[in-house]
Formats: C-alpha cells, structure tokens, sequence
C-alpha cells in the first residue's frame, strides 16, 4: 500500500509532537509557555520563555515555582494548569508547552572525525549521531562505544547495529556517546 507524502510528513510530525511531549525536562531547559483560556490581557503576563532553573524549577506568576525537572512535559502542563485552577487565579487556563528542539542537544566525543554537540531530533540515533560528526577516526573502536544517560554507561558495538538495524538506540536529549581508541 502506498500513502501520499503529505500524509506521510503529517504523520512524521504527529510522531515527533508524541515523542516530545514525553521527553523528560531538566535544569537548563528553555521552554516556551502560552496560556489560553483567560483574559485577552492575562496572556502577556504568563506566555513566554522560561528557563528551567539549577534546582529543577520554573517560576510562574501568580502561583510561585513549579517543579519541572524530571517530568514530562504533558505532565507540566497539567501542573500548571492544576496549579492555576487550585489557587483560584483562572478557572479554565489552557496552557501550551514547547521546547525548541535547538536548546537539547547530544555530545559525541572521542575518536570520530568532528566531536561535538548535536542538535537533538527524535529520530536521533547512535549510529546517525556519530554519522552527523563525519564517522569514525581509523583508530576508533567501534566495538565499544559508551553511552551515558542518567548517570549509567551502556556500551554499544556498532558492527552488531549495522548487521541488525533494530538495535540502534535512540537518543535522547543530554546523552552522551564517548567513542575510545582501539588498543589494535
């Protein structure tokens, strides 16, 4: 069966709006707030930009800091629109969160041609990160490479991707790949 391409790039979109609505926040993100729902004069005192702060808040007017670290964005935005509603400020806010895709990014260092940060996308994987800094060095050992996300290591064994493509991990904002040289 073949679909057209416009609704195969509608249904990509969709795909990444899902994806990010479930990507977890952490200190340091810039987010895009606008509030509906209210006043035509209320929505410039809330909609904006904040940034999500060292310990893991975002501070709202009217209703103070509102945990934002290590929760989702969905879930932000109900506490938002929970928060506003509990304290009686607005009986119907609709509140709208986004995260420009240019604040998260993914490092890649060690032994691949142009270590450096990449732009987070959701289809963002090990091998097509370490493509995007121009492949591997003729020294690297693509045997080994490390993940660190949240503080654990996985390594990863490229060959093994290559053969299987469903083994490629995808990535996610804050990873971090280290791909060390080969000892021949």
């Amino acid at each position: 069966m073949k679909f057209p391409l416009p609704f195969l790039a509608a249904l990509l979109f969709q795909v990444a709006v899902v994806y990010a609505q479930d990507a977890v926040l952490r200190s340091g993100d810039t987010i895009e707030i606008r509030l509906g729902g209210v006043p035509p004069e209320e929505i410039q005192q809330v909609s904006g930009q904040y940034q999500v702060d060292g310990q893991g808040f975002v501070n709202m007017p009217h209703i103070g800091k509102i945990k934002a670290a290590d929760v989702t964005q969905a879930n932000l935005q109900n506490a938002i629109e929970s928060a506003y509603r509990g304290q009686q400020i607005y009986s119907n806010p609709t509140i709208t969160l986004s995260v420009p895709t240019t604040a998260r990014f993914v490092n890649v260092g060690g032994d691949v041609k142009s270590p450096r940060r990449v732009e987070f996308t959701p289809d963002l994987t090990v091998l097509s990160a370490i493509t995007a800094c121009g492949g591997f060095t003729e020294y690297a050992d693509q045997k080994k490479i490390k993940l660190l996300r949240d503080g654990k290591v996985t390594v990863v064994n490229v060959p093994e991707i290559r053969k299987n493509p469903s083994k490629d991990i995808r990535l996610k904002p804050g990873d971090s790949l280290e791909v060390p040289q080969s000892f021949w």
